[in-house]
């Protein structure tokens, strides 16, 4: 015979487990998309560049290097103190 809070505590754990896995396909099924050759070339126009003006871009990278006193950017581990 199963007993009431047994049946209580295997409810909401099979719960938990279809809402997890239903939630898991969503996100997995979103995120893959294969991108056909025909549509490359609108990946490729200068407004899908994550810097699309290198001169605002040169210019950003330098003041916020220059905010954050540290020598190299994010490329080097150097800080602006001078000490290594």
């Amino acid at each position: 015979m199963i007993n009431s809070s047994s049946l209580r505590r295997q409810i909401p754990l099979r719960l938990k487990t279809i809402v997890y896995l239903v939630a898991c396909l969503l996100i997995v099924g979103c995120s893959v998309s294969k991108v056909e050759p025909w549509e490359r070339q609108y990946l490729a126009r200068p407004e899908m560049a994550w810097d699309p003006d290198n001169n605002t871009a040169a210019y950003r990278s330098h003041v916020y290097f220059s905010k954050e006193a540290s020598t190299g950017g994010a490329t080097t581990g150097a800080g602006g103190c001078g000490c290594n």
